[in-house]
């Protein structure tokens, strides 16, 4: 039997995106694949079924399910259907992780392998399979034309026979996908346009589209590309200066997210109370709490005089390219397991491996994935840091053994206190640790005292060190 990949019309409000499209289809035939498609799945996304040849239909998600060993979804599937699959299949798709607990248990206790989206791995490799980073730009370019569209005031400047309309200030929070695509947008209408983000290496890549960067002199760069969390001392200067900016655009279209977090509050009521009368929020950051104060998911809210605009689910409103791009996606992620018209699940694979949520019937996260694939890397790593350490053992002792006899107290006093800096190393070990793996905590406790212990013991022979040379040096001058 092929292997058969079975695709599921999407259930939840909104909803219009699909995981196939028609040239996609023929790609997963090509590596000798077979595909079920429920019954007009891909009508919201203007994909009747009569656009896809050689797809066997099935009349209900229980039949997909029943017959697929590979089940693609856009959004994570209800309870009900997660019932429905074959135990041992595989389901692909954006599963929302760090949303439902739950969900994942659910999956784990139904022996499903499920691999999320949201959690591959940051490198370049995996750029084609980065669904995020497509649906940011479709969301990035909507959010350009929902500010211009509800905007009283022109985005390009405009000569008319009475004189000339300079054109609309657009400000863009956030420089990642979506924001990047929001200010290639706005500039394509015409609109000026500034650009802010917490990242500095984002500032050139803003320029390069031609907004001009607001420096506000705070540097959030975090893992993953993404930002880290500010401080609250870093958030009070960077309120101070980007409220100057805020009140004299004319749209104001904040991207900003961390995921599997609240999206950071970037922008206070005073800020908008502030703006000028008739501007326009978009904050496309609304179903995870907002960027803007007072946004609220899903509505329209006047504050003041300011319209706040919050959308959800953005990358349904352009379903065709959305669709197309997202099913390309899971394409890339796929197809290279994918021999023979059978699945060849690659566990020593570093974004297989990093997308798993849960396997054999256990959960899988980010930071410490039970797979094997995963085991293999650890060992690497480990290997890789005997190997530093036995190298900086060897490179300390020749050092020291080429030092005369009389100089070693002295030199060891120093070098004690200089090795003490392993005490930072120590306390990342212990901060990174799984608090469920007493091993770990173990030895990142150990590593912080032991640490601590040789800085403090630095301090000390320094100390008695110089007290004995100065008390040589007192007798010496009375004598």
């Amino acid at each position: 039997m092929p292997l058969t990949i079975g695709v599921l019309a999407e259930t939840a409000s909104g909803e219009r995106r699909l995981s196939v499209v028609p040239d996609v289809v023929k790609k997963y035939l090509g590596l000798g694949a077979r595909v079920v498609l429920q019954q007009g799945a891909g009508v919201p996304a203007h994909f009747p079924d009569a656009v896809f040849a050689d797809v066997t239909f099935a009349a209900s998600a229980a039949e997909v399910c029943a017959q697929s060993d590979v089940v693609f979804c856009v959004q994570p599937p209800t309870e009900d259907v997660i019932a429905q699959l074959k135990p041992g299949s595989v389901l692909l798709g954006m599963l929302q992780p760090w949303a439902s607990a739950a969900r994942a248990r659910q999956l784990a206790e139904g022996q499903i392998t499920a691999f999320a989206l949201e959690l591959l791995p940051r490198i370049s490799r995996a750029q084609s399979m980065d669904a995020l980073s497509s649906q940011g730009a479709v969301a990035g370019y909507e959010c350009a034309l929902i500010a211009a569209d509800h905007s009283p005031k022109f985005f390009p400047m405009l000569t008319y026979a009475a004189g000339t309309i300079r054109p609309a200030k657009v400000l863009v929070i956030g420089c990642g996908v979506a924001g990047l695509q929001t200010i290639a947008t706005a500039r394509r209408i015409g609109a000026m346009v500034e650009a802010y983000d917490v990242r500095p290496e984002t500032r050139e890549q803003a320029e390069s589209l031609g907004a001009k960067f607001v420096d506000t002199g705070v540097s959030a760069a975090g893992t993953g590309g993404y930002a880290r969390e500010l401080t609250d001392e870093e958030k009070a200067r960077q309120a101070e200066r980007l409220a100057k900016a805020v009140a004299q655009c004319d749209a104001l279209i904040t991207t900003a997210a961390i995921p599997g977090k609240p999206a950071p509050r970037i922008i206070t009521a005073e800020m908008v109370a502030k703006m000028k009368p008739g501007a326009v929020v978009v904050d496309m950051a609304a179903e995870t709490g907002g960027n803007v104060e007072g946004t609220v998911a899903g509505e329209k809210v006047w504050i003041h005089d300011v319209l706040v605009i919050g959308p959800v689910n953005i990358p349904s409103r352009m379903p065709v390219h959305a669709s197309e791009m997202y099913a390309k996606n899971l394409f890339n992620f796929i197809s290279p397991f994918i021999q023979d018209g059978a699945l060849a699940l690659d566990w020593d694979d570093e974004v297989m491996a990093g997308a798993c949520l849960t396997h054999a019937g256990e959960c899988a996260t980010p930071a410490s994935s039970r797979s094997s694939g995963c085991k293999g890397r650890t060992i690497m790593e480990g290997i890789a840091a005997l190997y530093i350490f036995m190298l900086a053992a060897f490179t300390g002792y020749e050092v020291i053994s080429r030092v005369p006899v009389i100089l070693h107290t002295p030199l060891m006093s120093g070098s004690n206190f200089v090795h003490g800096v392993v005490l930072v190393g120590a306390m990342v070990v212990l901060g990174h640790a799984d608090p469920d793996d007493p091993v770990q905590l173990l030895i990142g406790f150990v590593a912080v005292f032991l640490g601590a212990a040789n800085a403090a013991g630095g301090y000390v022979v320094t100390e008695r060190m110089l007290a004995m040379f100065k008390g040589g040096n007192k007798k010496e001058g009375g004598a």
